[in-house]
């Protein structure tokens, strides 16, 4: 295996030569397998162990496992102690789901403070069939079916190629020590019972299963270099904008092709999205109509698709006490300087007169009900069809702040400001407001 080994990293992988390795390591087989072959091929590696105390005094005998084992080599190992079942608590995630957090926050933290320049995870063949098997079951698309992949990032596996026999027989040929996970043994999570029960049945009903799995692989991940280039010439012409707080989509070109579901699914894949059908209808939708995942929301305005991340939490009101302040808004910087004229009223600046504001001044979100009256116009209107009138998307109403002088609009921020406060003349200080 050791040769085997030294080819795939000579043709695959020959960047890791020269790089300096981090090698994330449990103490069970497949990682002493991949740290020991590492070893042998005299890579520049240092060890990473995570200690999640889930199984009591077994994990502690993990971590110390790893360290004599990081000894005997003179290899250098890192560990870290997690209180996983707080976190799962705290965030609200499963167990499983907790320590995978934590571990590959620690990793990615670890590689940029020492200057690692790759991870290594001991992911095998038996690894990723039983990763197809879960995307399988659960519904996914191409890329879940393509299998984990080879490199992701900073994230290199080089033991995909090596089947769980071959990394059980090296380890046996070599007289190597390792961990079991009594965890592992449970048919409670799905990977654990995929391995005990489904695989086996399968391997059993085709002995080469591994390698038609491969093979399939090979012909998915051809399949899928044709999508990537063909939704790379799509979305040139898809994406219409790219801002802070969305992506701008055009309807019109997910309309043009015989399957606008499919580029949909492409296109919104990493954001969340679950029902496809909803997606599609907001191509056919009126203005506002909106589909939210747990992190995106995807709205229809006009002839396109908004997308943003879901923001759960309003506006916190802030109040300004006097003119010396500046105060942090989601458009910028907001200032008060007094001058002598007035130039040109734009939408990132008003001109007022003093004396008309009644300190505190507060910003807050604009709420149903409120009325201003618009600078330049005679009488009043109510922001909500001022808004309309502007032709403003769902998204860029929920974003929209008020200055305010008590109870009356000063400023509808970086859109139109409140004729009330003009300067006339019989203005003595004028004081202008910015966005910077």
């Amino acid at each position: 295996m050791v040769e085997r080994f030294k080819k795939h990293i000579n043709s695959k992988l020959s960047f890791l030569k020269d790089a300096r390795l981090l090698i994330a390591i449990s103490g069970g087989v497949d990682s002493v397998v991949l740290v020991h072959l590492c070893h042998q091929l005299n890579l520049n590696i240092s060890l990473a162990h995570c200690n999640f105390n889930l199984r009591g005094k077994e994990s502690d005998e993990d971590e110390n496992f790893v360290i004599e084992f990081a000894n005997s080599l003179d290899i250098e190992a890192f560990t870290e102690s997690f209180n996983t079942e707080a976190y799962a608590a705290r965030n609200k995630v499963s167990i499983q789901m907790a320590a995978r957090e934590m571990r590959y926050f620690w990793f990615d933290e670890l590689a940029q403070q020492l200057q690692f320049d790759y991870i290594l995870t001991a992911h095998h063949a038996d690894d990723n069939l039983e990763t197809f098997l879960i995307n399988f079951s659960r519904g996914t698309g191409l890329d879940g079916l393509t299998g984990i992949p080879k490199i992701n990032n900073k994230f290199v596996r080089p033991l995909l190629p090596f089947s769980r026999e071959n990394v059980i027989d090296y380890a046996k040929a070599n007289n190597l020590n390792w961990r079991v996970d009594s965890s592992n043994a449970s048919t409670k999570y799905l990977r654990n019972k995929l391995r005990h029960e489904v695989i086996p049945i399968l391997k059993e009903i085709n002995p080469s299963l591994l390698q038609s799995y491969q093979g399939t692989i090979n012909n998915l991940s051809d399949t899928a270099d044709i999508v990537e280039d063909c939704m790379e010439a799509f979305l040139e012409k898809a994406i219409l904008s790219i801002e802070d707080n969305k992506i701008v989509l055009s309807v019109l070109e997910f309309k043009k092709k015989n399957n606008p579901k499919a580029y949909l699914f492409e296109t919104l894949k990493d954001y969340g999205f679950t029902e496809w059908n909803d997606v599609q209808n907001l191509l056919d939708a009126q203005s506002g109509k909106y589909v939210v995942s747990n992190t995106h929301r995807l709205i229809k305005h006009g002839d396109t698709l908004l997308l943003s991340e879901l923001i759960t939490e309003a506006y916190e009101d802030l109040l300004i006490s006097n003119i010396h302040e500046e105060v942090e808004t989601p458009f910028g910087v907001l200032t008060f300087s007094e001058v002598d004229k007035v130039s040109t009223n734009d939408t990132t600046a008003i001109f007022v007169d003093k004396n008309r504001l009644k300190f505190p001044l507060k910003i807050r979100n604009w709420q149903m009900g409120d009325v201003f009256f618009p600078f330049g116009m005679v009488g009043k209107k109510r922001v909500s069809k001022y808004f309309k009138d502007e032709k403003l998307s769902l998204l860029d109403k929920e974003s929209s702040l008020l200055l305010c002088s008590q109870n009356d609009i000063v400023w509808i921020l970086n859109r139109r400001a409140d004729d009330r406060f003009k300067v006339t003349e019989n203005t003595t200080d004028i004081l202008k407001i910015e966005l910077k």
